[in-house]
Parts: structure tokens; C-alpha cells; sequence
């Protein structure tokens, strides 16, 4: 089960999806991590096609063992160049990567900080390293109309839908808040040619 703040990044992608007029809609979770959020598309969305991809062969032990037996087709891999094969095909793209700035190590609960890997919690200086990232990789993978949802932290709204600009090929681009009413989630469409 995903953790609370999650919950509304899985909410609104459920129904981003099922909003889609589309049979079977191909869905890709980037750095899965335990496999929640991908578990939990395939559940939601009937007939879905979900995709996952985790960096950390630790986090990939859960992962397999969370996923068996469920529609999600799990590898191990970097966001930055998973799935070629579904280049712009993908109707969502999902993510709770990593987004602590390197800058907030000493503020992060030392239960996460002690024993999740950096690899799970840290990106880059400001903690957008991935964000900015995985901006790349679901324009790469989502067709023209397609949605992106990222978590970020609440010190973050405001910061990550400015990576998402129409410059970069995007349209809608919004933060949205958790159940505490705090920026928790950017999203953003790729925008039609």
C-alpha cells in the first residue's frame, strides 16, 4: 500500500486514466522502489498495461517477491533510458523518485536516513536532479496527449511544473496538493503536435 502523501498521486493517476478513452492503457512506473505504486495502477485500471523500473537491485528483491503473481512487467534499469521499445506509446507515466535536496540531509528522519539507501531518498543539490530527468524520459515515452505525475516534497510545489514547460513539449502543467492541502504532485500533458 502506498504511504498517505502517495495515495493522492495514485489517486488522481487512476483517474487521469480511466478519464482516457483508451482499452487497454500502457502505464509505466518509474524507479518503483517496493512495486506500491505500480501494484496499485494494476489493480485500479482494469486491462491496464503496467511497466516498472527500479535502479537498486536491494529494492528489487521486495520488489519481485511484492509484484509476483500481478500484471506489473518489472526490470531492473535506470528512469533516465527505460523502455525505448514503448517510446511514445505510453498513456502515463508515474513516479515517486528520489527528491530530497543533498542540502536537507540532516533534517530527513533518521529511521529513513539510516536505513533507505541515498540512492531512494537524494537528487542533486535542490533534490531535482531525477525530477528533471524523468521530464526527458516521459516526454520519450508518452504520445501526444499523454500525462505525467511526479511526487515531490512540499518545500518543492511550485519549483517542479517549471520543468515541465511548453518549450519542452508540455501543456497543463500544475502542482496539486496532498491531504494536508500541501504541494505534493506536479503534473503535466504532452502536448499535441
Amino acid at each position: 500500500m502506498p504511504r498517505p502523501e502517495t495515495e493522492s498521486v495514485v489517486g488522481w493517476a487512476i483517474d487521469a486514466v480511466r478519464a482516457m478513452d483508451v482499452v487497454e492503457p500502457l502505464i509505466v512506473d518509474l524507479c518503483t522502489g517496493s512495486g506500491a505504486i505500480a501494484l496499485a495502477m494494476a489493480q485500479e485500471v482494469p486491462r491496464s498495461r503496467v511497466h516498472a523500473v527500479e535502479l537498486s537491485a536491494d529494492a528489487l528483491k521486495w520488489t519481485r517477491k511484492n509484484v509476483e503473481g500481478s500484471r506489473v512487467e518489472l526490470r531492473q534499469g535506470d528512469a533516465r533510458d527505460a523502455f525505448p521499445e514503448l517510446d511514445g506509446q505510453v498513456d502515463l507515466v508515474i513516479s515517486n523518485p528520489p527528491y530530497i535536496p543533498l542540502t536537507e540531509w540532516e533534517y530527513v528522519a533518521p529511521e529513513a536516513r539510516d536505513y533507505d539507501p541515498e540512492l531512494a531518498l537524494f537528487s542533486g543539490e535542490d533534490g531535482l536532479d531525477l525530477i528533471r530527468s524523468i521530464e526527458r524520459t516521459a516526454h520519450r515515452l508518452l504520445r501526444p496527449g499523454g500525462v505525467v505525475v511526479v511526487e515531490h516534497a512540499d518545500t518543492q510545489g511550485g519549483l517542479v511544473p517549471w520543468i515541465f514547460t511548453e518549450e519542452r513539449g508540455w501543456a497543463d502543467a500544475a502542482d496539486h496538493p496532498d491531504l494536508n492541502n500541501r504541494p505534493r504532485f506536479a503534473t503535466a500533458r504532452k502536448a499535441l503536435p
